[in-house]
């Protein structure tokens, strides 16, 4: 992907799965299943949130912009799910709105 990805450039399933994960802002996806290269969100995948006692718990506020660039976390991200193409992300992991980690189940490429 290009270094000047926007969010409006991206499919709607994506979008969607940008504003998600800010939404948790800390916490992770399970069992986000992939068609095509797509995350499918409906139904949603299994959100757990993580909750910080005395901290920020709110959505990012870049989640109030219309539109903006990705950061590499995204755009890596989306690379990852069009090598996967079909299947099953077991864990997503969000830090401060943005993947962070995937585990993914099944045999090398």
């Amino acid at each position: 992907m290009s270094i000047n990805v926007t969010k409006s450039s991206l499919s709607p399933a994506r979008r969607r799965l940008v504003e998600v994960m800010q939404w948790v802002n800390f916490g992770r996806l399970e069992n986000l299943h992939v068609r095509g290269g797509e995350p499918v969100l409906d139904p949603l995948p299994r959100i757990v949130r993580e909750i910080k006692i005395g901290g920020d718990n709110g959505p990012r506020p870049e989640s109030r912009r219309e539109d903006f660039l990705l950061k590499n976390h995204l755009t890596e991200l989306f690379a990852h799910l069009d090598e996967l193409g079909e299947g099953t992300v077991e864990v997503l992991e969000i830090k401060h709105g943005l993947p962070f980690r995937l585990l993914v189940a099944g045999p090398p490429a």
